[in-house]
């Protein structure tokens, strides 16, 4: 796990200097080597930045921007390449030779041997930087599933791409232009999806392409090499679920185990939940040594999964640790959070997140996180709700649904406008009766605020450009579940929880890795029929019988929690005097972005204990911090 930051300058008046300042910003994602290089072309200069995480092959042999001159290709990469032994041994067979024991050097090759197909070859997280020099081509590419970050700002005459936006601000060309558009995305969906950021010009790389620049010609290719829709609209197997869970964990198997490949230690964060605890027992079992296990608590015991984690740990007989957060711990963390995730992100999760991976970090450089299986097997709760809605709009014939939504919206208008510290439930069942697609349907109900809310929230006019929500025709299935995990893996799940979990991590320089993520995992279960996932108003059916063959059903079956954390209680106390401060008297001058009478009406809601969806409060609390650090 590495940083990685550079830029394309077709003015020539960048230096050394400049990608030194781009990479060094990151210099906790890497902390263990450093690597700088300028490369003067005849249109053009090229600089990369490296910060390097030492994972395989701890000797300088690891040391990039790592070059094969032979080809005239230097390349940075973020992340690992997992199978990387059998592609070298590939290479190897065709007459090439090698220095190094890591990834990167095979990749080199492969591209070299290959060209840009190569990266089908690959099975891991990545956002790679390949400079071919003899064609003056540089090559941006991000891994299937997204769990390596890579962005991108491109004014025509400057092109900047790094693993986190914080080091475009140390060129001198970057415009941080908040970009209204994203802005309303963000209080839509507490995050901003891909492609977009919360800067003007600036992009996020979407998972599953790359992206190609001409040195010579200036022009920008973005292609995509695969899609998880393909598997999606692929017909389901006709196989019996017991024959669909023994080959779910077949592949799930080798998946494990090939994240296990490491020069340094490996530990799990564990829960207690379905996903965590499947991660740990499948490779516990083939591990004779103990496997170190990570869970953090609450002292309130509505959100405390600590004691169930300690219960299954030692059913498994791993070697446990557990924190419990208190929120003097949490408000200590708060104000560092635009610092981590440096756009506007409001998953208030991040604070856990970061605690265990700071406590993993002091045993272990590795550590695997079971994110995945809630958007690949049916986990959410949200699923089985969209599903009844979607059921029972379905028996009402569309020239009903039309006329009952032009009544309530003729009845909207004549009633006194809502206080925005509650979801508008009227308007989201008006946008439900005008849908006629099940993916759209289950946009309307999952997401945060709908536009109506939003363009009374805000001061500043914003369209809402397209996202992968709205891409709702590519998937042929008529199945309204297979619709919904669809969705939820192009963009809750890249732009939430793998965005979460990585800045988490790499703050504290631990490499989270991602085994459910392995595309060989939805590959297959795109393609299996919802009742083997979703069954008895139940998610996760192949997960839980596959986990039921390691850990006793009774041990497992109990609520979800989540991640959480009780912030709606701290805010209320402890931590009332920071958000009043942060929303009210910091003197933050918003440029007018703010509709300041809805947020004070919100704020007095909830602090005189009338109900309120906190979320909301927490959305605008973390963007007036993250306005605070990066546009003062």
């Amino acid at each position: 796990m590495c940083g990685i930051a550079g830029f394309v300058d077709f003015d020539g008046q960048s230096t050394i200097d400049t990608v030194r300042q781009m990479a060094d910003t990151l210099e906790y994602r890497g902390p263990d080597d450093s690597g700088y290089e300028l490369f003067d072309f005849a249109n053009t200069q090229v600089g990369f930045g490296f910060r390097r995480l030492s994972i395989l092959d701890l000797t300088p042999a690891g040391h990039q921007p790592m070059h094969f001159e032979e080809a005239g290709l230097t390349a940075m990469l973020n992340g690992e390449l997992y199978n990387f032994t059998e592609v070298k041994t590939e290479l190897e067979k065709l007459g090439h030779t090698f220095k190094s024991r890591t990834d990167t050097e095979v990749l080199l090759k492969a591209f070299s041997h290959w060209g840009i197909n190569c990266i089908h070859r690959f099975r891991g997280m990545f956002a790679i930087a390949i400079l071919d020099r003899k064609n003056e081509l540089l090559h941006l590419i991000r891994d299937r599933a997204g769990v390596k970050p890579l962005y991108y700002f491109n004014d025509g005459q400057h092109f900047l791409f790094a693993s986190e936006l914080k080091a475009f601000h140390k060129h001198p060309h970057f415009l941080n232009v908040i970009s209204p558009a994203a802005l309303a995305l963000y209080f839509q969906h507490g995050y901003i999806p891909a492609p977009y950021t919360i800067f003007s010009r600036t992009y996020k790389l979407l998972p599953g392409h790359y992206l190609t620049i001409s040195l010579k010609s200036k022009s920008v290719l973005q292609k995509q090499y695969w899609s998880v829709t393909e598997f999606y609209n692929k017909p389901s197997p006709p196989i019996s679920f017991n024959e669909a869970a023994a080959e779910t964990e077949r592949i799930m198997q080798q998946a494990f185990q090939l994240r296990m490949v490491s020069d340094v230690p490996v530990g799990v964060f564990l829960s207690g939940g379905y996903d965590s605890t499947l991660v740990t027992a499948l490779i516990q079992k083939n591990q004779q040594q103990k496997l170190k296990t990570f869970t953090i608590g609450f002292e309130e015991n509505t959100f405390n999964e600590a004691p169930y984690a300690r219960q299954v740990a030692a059913h498994l007989g791993t070697d446990h640790h557990e924190y419990i957060c208190t929120w003097r711990e949490a408000m200590n963390i708060i104000p560092q959070l635009p610092e981590i995730y440096d756009e506007p992100f409001a998953d208030s999760s991040a604070i856990p997140t970061y605690l265990v991976s700071k406590m993993a970090q002091q045993q272990v450089t590795v550590a695997l996180s079971a994110d995945g299986g809630d958007e690949i097997f049916a986990g959410y709760d949200k699923y089985g709700k969209c599903l009844r809605y979607n059921s029972q709009l379905h028996l009402l014939p569309g020239f009903l649904k039309m006329s009952a939504a032009s009544l309530l919206s003729l009845v909207q208008r004549l009633m006194p406008v809502s206080n925005l510290a509650r979801p508008d439930r009227l308007n989201k069942l008006i946008l439900a009766l005008r849908e006629k697609h099940p993916a759209a349907l289950f946009n309307i109900i999952t997401q945060a605020m709908t536009q109506r809310e939003i363009k009374r929230l805000l001061s500043v006019d914003a369209a809402f450009p397209p996202t992968a929500f709205e891409d709702v025709l590519v998937m042929t299935k008529h199945d309204p579940l297979a619709h919904y995990l669809h969705t939820d893996y192009r963009t809750f799940l890249v732009d939430d929880i793998l965005c979460k979990v990585d800045r988490a991590g790499m703050a504290v320089s631990l490499e989270a890795r991602e085994p459910l993520l392995d595309h060989r995992i939805i590959e297959y279960a795109a393609s299996l029929p919802s009742h083997f996932k979703w069954h008895n108003d139940k998610g996760k059916r192949l997960l839980r019988h596959i986990v039921h063959q390691y850990v006793p059903a009774e041990m497992m079956e109990r609520k979800k929690m989540g991640f959480n954390i009780p912030y709606e209680k701290w805010f209320q106390s402890d931590l009332k005097k920071m958000l009043n401060y942060t929303i009210f008297d910091s003197q933050l001058g918003c440029n007018g972005i703010f509709n300041e009478t809805e947020i004070k009406k919100m704020i007095k809601n909830y602090f005189d204990n009338k109900p309120v969806t906190f979320q909301r409060i927490w959305s605008l609390f973390v963007f007036k911090l993250w306005f605070l650090k990066w546009m003062r």
